[in-house]
């Protein structure tokens, strides 16, 4: 790795040592906030946490402006300018590449150009070393005080010369490009893998594995033929128990105990429960009320019923002792006549999402109710031909499911190296000219 020839203390911790001949300043020195109202070009603007200030109809998520406000009363935003906002700052500050304005909420600054380069800064505002500073300076975004302009401009910030500014930002703009590249390209493939895999289930699910089958109409549109000896019926007909959630109070959580699943847990799982992501852990007490209810069991099958990945599901794998709350939706199966493996991919199957998709409400979020699940239609194939699907299943979407998380890896390293050498650049660490 390429250095510069001497290195002095920057006095900031989250630095550490810095080349010599760069200046150690405060930031309020060479930076300034703009305080206007309006502009020749009325775009509202809106932050966003990766790609910085963009117009608001290009921006989802945000808060709309309601008709017949006055945005000429909003912050002038020139192009080049920074802004600090409580929505995007975890993902650090945002520059601008339009004229506009943005929302009183913002706080809106700008660099001294004979000082700084701006796609410099633009990969030093973006460092999450930086980021992690910023955020030790206040009692954190969580407690309800926001990054103040103030926060930043009373901070060491480090100055390298004008011209290997523009030198580390031409270095990493080429790289950072080519790696983005790679990680596009990866999950593409990422999601070319998962609509394979969501192809070979929907195909084997409802045509069975022999492809010379006698078919017959299912009546139902999602499923469409089915060979002649299955038969179609609402999803109730193939469990042992109405389908149960879990309990619709909040408890107290502990650091230990009970682990509490929920929708986190089941959406993180790839089909299993995923233990890293569960709620918390709740008492002995309350795990002895939630039993009256609901007692988890080997080969139960979990589906989201509320929230933005409602229609996930995960299936129970382990003996170890936990219990569920309200989010998730159980299906356990009548194994005399449904063998839980083919149920849990028929669930996650198109030709079950899509009723879901048509089964759920909206509220504050989309949800879809127990006894409308119990309505769905599914295939009830002989119990050797879900066993032999099931086996099939496995096999195929492991392959698959390997492959996916050779991307994921590739992905997460990339992500990585990413961030670790824009620090090092931008900190001085590394030299690139």
């Amino acid at each position: 790795m390429n250095s510069y020839y001497d290195y002095k203390d920057s006095g900031a911790p989250w630095l550490g040592n810095v080349p010599v001949h760069w200046k150690m300043e405060r930031a309020k020195w060479h930076f300034s906030t703009r305080n206007e109202r309006g502009n020749s070009e009325p775009v509202l603007l809106a932050a966003t946490q990766k790609n910085g200030m963009y117009p608001q109809e290009k921006v989802d998520g945000v808060v709309k402006v309601a008709d017949g406000t006055d945005i000429q009363q909003f912050k002038t935003v020139h192009k080049g300018d920074f802004v600090i906002s409580l929505r995007s700052f975890q993902g650090g500050f945002e520059r601008s590449d339009y004229e506009g304005v943005c929302s009183p909420a913002y706080q809106v600054f700008f660099a001294d150009q004979t000082v700084w380069d701006n796609d410099y800064l633009r990969f030093l505002f973006k460092d999450v070393h930086f980021i992690d500073a910023m955020n030790s300076l206040t009692v954190g975004i969580r407690e309800g005080r926001n990054i103040k302009y103030e926060d930043f401009a009373n901070s060491l910030i480090a100055i390298p010369p004008i011209d290997e500014q523009a030198a580390i930002a031409s270095f990493l703009k080429k790289l950072t490009q080519e790696v983005d590249a790679v990680i596009s390209d990866a999950k593409a493939s990422i999601e070319e893998y998962k609509a394979w895999k969501a192809s070979i289930i929907y195909e084997a699910v409802t045509k069975g594995l022999d492809q010379n089958a006698e078919m017959k109409e299912s009546g139902n549109p999602w499923i469409g033929k089915i060979p002649l000896d299955w038969r179609v019926c609402k999803t109730l007909f193939v469990l042992s128990m109405p389908i149960t959630d879990g309990p619709h109070t909040t408890p107290d959580l502990f650091d230990e105990g009970v682990p509490f699943v929920s929708a986190e847990a089941v959406s993180c799982g790839n089909g299993l429960i995923d233990f890293d992501h569960i709620r918390g852990y709740i008492s002995e007490d309350f795990y002895q009320e939630c039993c009256l209810k609901y007692i988890p069991k080997k080969n139960d099958i979990y589906m989201i019923k509320s929230g933005a990945t409602t229609g996930r599901v995960s299936y129970v794998d382990t003996d170890i002792k936990f219990t569920i709350w309200s989010p998730l939706a159980v299906f356990r199966a009548n194994e005399k006549i449904m063998h839980f493996k083919y149920l849990f991919y028929f669930l996650q199957s198109d030709a079950y999402q899509k009723q879901v998709e048509l089964g759920w409400t909206y509220g504050t979020q989309q949800n879809i109710g127990m006894r409308t699940l119990e309505t769905l239609k599914l295939c009830l194939p002989p119990k050797s031909t879900q066993i032999q699907i099931a086996d099939y299943l496995d096999q195929k979407c492991g392959v698959i499911d390997s492959l996916i998380q050779e991307k994921t890896d590739l992905i997460r390293d990339l992500e990585g190296y990413r961030k670790s050498l824009i620090f090092e650049v931008v900190t001085g660490k590394r030299r690139v000219f």
